[in-house]
């Protein structure tokens, strides 16, 4: 299996508001580095946070080993301890003693299903902490969404 480290990052101005969402692919071997973004003009930041690892995954065309630096706790904490959940719950999650829909559920069923075909690990970055790739594709989310204000 190849190994490859996948930065993201999301951003909204205003939340919601106008976001862009980007990743740094880097293969561990050879150094081999794509980046890619996009944007949106309406949109909230944790939706953007979770198009970046979509976007990201979503390139790789064989089983991987990725290694998946952001700086959001919300897909950290969605992939390594929600998700599994959500989905033996069908796709619900508690709100006190109710049921409620989970939110941007069609970006976490397609995650779900990108995460059957890689290995996948979470290691959390902080934000705006000097982090060379993260604030990367930090400036690259939020030049994507510049040309929406």
């Amino acid at each position: 299996m190849s190994e490859v480290q996948l930065y993201t990052d999301g951003g909204c101005s205003g939340n919601p508001g106008p976001g862009g969402w980007a990743f740094l692919l880097r293969h561990a071997v050879s150094g081999k580095e794509m980046e890619d973004s996009g944007g949106e003009p309406e949109t909230t930041n944790n939706r953007m946070e979770l198009t970046a690892v979509v976007r990201g995954l979503g390139v790789l065309t064989r089983q991987t080993q990725v290694e998946l630096f952001t700086d959001s706790v919300y897909v950290g904490k969605g992939i390594s301890e929600w998700l599994a959940k959500w989905k033996a719950n069908g796709w619900r999650r508690r709100e006190g003693k109710r049921w409620a829909a989970v939110k941007n559920e069609d970006l976490w069923r397609e995650l779900d299903q990108l995460l059957e075909n890689h290995v996948v690990t979470y290691t959390r970055v902080a934000g705006h902490s000097g982090h060379l790739e993260n604030d990367r594709v930090d400036e690259l989310a939020v030049a994507a969404y510049q040309k929406y204000l």
